[in-house]
């Protein structure tokens, strides 16, 4: 049997993401912008889809436009921002030093445009405070992209505090909420924000969907030219069964958090202490602000990547940091941002634990890496 303890990277689809998924697929198979009962149909499961998400997300329902997922919701708003940006002089953007690659490279990107970019370094603990992002912000500041929560060591960000700053200095605030929507509670309205990103596979939903909630009134450019759906703006015929399987996702997500966080927070904590017993072995990232599964370590002396193949070998299935680095042979910018050497970044290993994980997957996990060094 094997141990899945990489659902930050991607989670097991939800029976109740499928069912409404299949259901859609065969039910609402009609274009929503057709006029007749197909595409009506297919229209009416569309906006059953958004209405739930806007009410599961504290957001209004025309606030909520469907993407292939959190990728192209960051570009998205980035680019939004930045359009607005060239349009008012404002051509200066505050982030951090370890956001998605989906952020950094469209900040790149920019930046070959005429922005300019100040990237806040997080402190030791993984953590960027209001009050670094505001000492950042400029009188040209049109933008400040902030996670929710890191990917790699799963800190949690005082979002709702660097909105207020924000508001405050006349700036636009996105937050990419990819790995905290689902996991941890999440209001739109209440927390600030200008901009959201989410995607459904992060919490039990169908690959190739994702949100991006758009607060009434922020500019906003269309990154996809065509057709008028969203409203304009996102062209392209939606996928109708995906919006319906991403909503039931997120439906059972949030009614599971309050005793599903509690039992990921004591397996996590768990799984820390048990690793950091190992001569050698240090956390990456808060103790407590992070997420409820996220277990990063360091392994000093060792290649993160040659340790997940080696438990791959003996059934546990983890990562050596953000899947869409796999393959970096480079020490990982996240770890290295939050003062760790070459040596303590290059070894680092994530353990991201979801609803498939036990006491007993822990205890495993503890043994096969005690195993491993004890054949060195």
């Amino acid at each position: 049997m094997r141990i899945y303890a990489d659902h930050a990277a991607t989670t097991v689809l939800r029976p109740a993401a499928l069912d409404a998924t299949r259901r859609a697929a065969e039910n609402a198979f009609g274009n929503p912008s057709s006029l007749h009962t197909a595409g009506e149909r297919a229209s009416a499961a569309l906006a059953d889809a958004r209405a739930a998400v806007a009410s599961l997300l504290g957001a209004a329902p025309d606030e909520v436009i469907f993407t292939s997922g959190g990728t192209e919701s960051d570009n998205t708003a980035i680019r939004s921002a930045a359009e607005h940006g060239k349009a008012t002089g404002r051509r200066h953007i505050v982030s951090t030093e370890f956001e998605h690659p989906a952020v950094l490279r469209t900040l790149e990107a920019l930046e070959k445009d005429g922005f300019t970019v100040s990237l806040v370094r997080p402190d030791e603990r993984g953590i960027v405070s209001a009050a670094a992002v505001e000492t950042a912000i400029r009188e040209d500041t049109v933008l400040v992209s902030v996670m929710l929560a890191q990917n790699e060591i799963g800190t949690i960000q005082p979002a709702g505090e660097i909105a207020a700053v924000c508001r405050s200095r006349g700036a636009l605030f996105h937050t990419d909420a990819v790995q905290a929507v689902g996991h941890i509670p999440v209001d739109f309205h209440a927390l600030g924000a200008d901009y959201l990103a989410l995607s459904a596979h992060k919490f039990g939903g169908p690959r190739g969907i994702g949100v991006l909630l758009v607060r009434d009134g922020a500019p906003y450019t269309p990154l996809l030219l065509g057709g008028g759906q969203e409203t304009g703006r996102r062209a392209g015929t939606e996928n109708v069964p995906g919006a319906a399987g991403l909503a039931a996702a997120l439906g059972e997500a949030i009614r599971e958090m309050p005793a599903e966080s509690v039992r990921l927070a004591a397996l996590r904590d768990g799984l820390i202490a048990r690793l950091t017993e190992i001569p050698g072995v240090m956390l990456n990232g808060d103790a407590t602000m992070r997420l409820p599964g996220n277990v990063n370590v360091s392994v000093p002396g060792w290649s993160g990547e040659n340790l997940v193949l080696r438990l791959d070998a003996l059934g546990i299935e983890c990562s050596s940091g953000s899947a869409c680095c796999s393959g970096d042979e480079q020490p990982s910018r996240v770890l290295r941002a939050i003062g760790r050497t070459d040596d303590e970044a290059r070894g680092s290993l994530r353990f991201s634990l979801g609803c498939t994980n036990t006491e007993e997957d822990c205890s495993v996990i503890d043994s096969a890496l005690r195993l491993i060094f004890s054949e060195t």
